[in-house]
């Protein structure tokens, strides 16, 4: 501990949600005061709102976290406003932040989505615009590329200090497990275990199972956050990952084997496996401020199946 939280004042937009409270936390306990707005009184997708939100609570540094997050079935069936919605929300509070007199600085949080589809294993910050990302996660990626430029323009001239983290899926206690909007992990465990319950011997799953995942714990990613806003000057992008690819049929068996399920998987191909591979290479992060993921996978996730088992009702709760 440093100290140099003590007397700072954080806003985190999206600072309710499942990365947002485990941030908030942190910086809570390092000493910081945290505002953490809510969309019923802040809408960030309209004109004037994140100015009001700057006015209203005088940060030294902005978090933003807010999104419009879901699985592929959600980015299906809603690109539109995925795309518009995350454009809108980041490009209103870079701009509110940058004129407004109290910020230092601006943490974005971007996505692995915004990586070409075909991207070379690991992913490394270079190659982010070597291509087009995965179709269904395009939409989603590309809003928040967006905001890496408009950042980096703003760096340029008018010396606005940010801080750019891409960070790759994350999971954890807390996680979204609504069907609309969970991803891969969250939505495995609850059928999971409902098939246990309910004595299935047949469980569906979506694409082939090889795609791969790489995941990242929420505490790990909320550490780094808090050190990227502390310590990082710079304007490149910086990956933050586990270093451990993992593909989806060995994510489904093992959720399986630990919730107790033994009847079989049955994969359907004729369902979407999102982009094929994702590792990212995170040594830019260890090397600019310090930062290694410490989480390991099934230890992290035996966490998020037992938070689960014990919060149902919460973890179910429609966004």
């Amino acid at each position: 501990m440093t100290g140099f939280w003590s007397g700072r004042r954080v806003v985190v937009t999206g600072g309710a949600g499942f990365l947002g409270r485990v941030v908030v936390r942190k910086l809570e306990e390092l000493g910081a005061t945290v505002a953490v707005p809510r969309s019923r009184d802040y809408d960030l997708t309209q004109p004037g709102v994140a100015e009001r939100l700057l006015a209203d609570t005088t940060p030294t540094h902005v978090v933003h976290l807010a999104a419009r997050v879901g699985g592929i079935g959600y980015n299906q069936v809603e690109p539109a406003p995925l795309y518009l919605h995350n454009l809108l929300m980041g490009t209103h509070m870079i701009e509110a932040a940058r004129m407004a007199p109290s910020v230092d600085k601006t943490v974005l949080l971007g996505t692995v989505c915004s990586y070409p589809k075909f991207t070379p294993v690991p992913f490394r910050e270079e190659s982010l615009w070597d291509g087009y990302p995965e179709e269904t996660n395009a939409p989603y990626g590309i809003a928040k590329k967006a905001h890496l430029i408009h950042a980096q323009v703003n760096a340029q001239q008018y010396g606005q200090k940010f801080a750019y983290l891409i960070p790759t899926n994350l999971y954890g206690p807390g996680d979204k497990f609504h069907p609309s909007v969970s991803h891969v992990i969250p939505a495995r465990i609850k059928r999971c275990v409902e098939a246990v319950e309910q004595g299935e011997t047949k469980l569906d799953v979506w694409g082939t199972g090889t795609a791969s995942r790489e995941y990242l714990y929420v505490e790990d990613a909320a550490e780094a956050i808090v050190l990227a806003a502390e310590t990082y000057e710079g304007t490149d992008p910086v990956n933050l990952g586990n270093n451990r690819e993992v593909t989806i049929r060995e994510t489904v068996e093992l959720i399986a084997q630990m919730v107790g399920y033994t009847g079989d998987l049955v994969w359907d191909p004729t369902k979407p496996d999102g982009q094929p591979r994702r590792r990212v290479d995170p040594s830019r992060a260890e090397a600019l401020f310090g930062w290694r993921a410490q989480m390991p996978f099934e230890d992290g996730l035996r966490r998020t199946i037992d938070w689960y088992l014990a919060n149902r009702a919460e973890a179910e709760r429609e966004p």
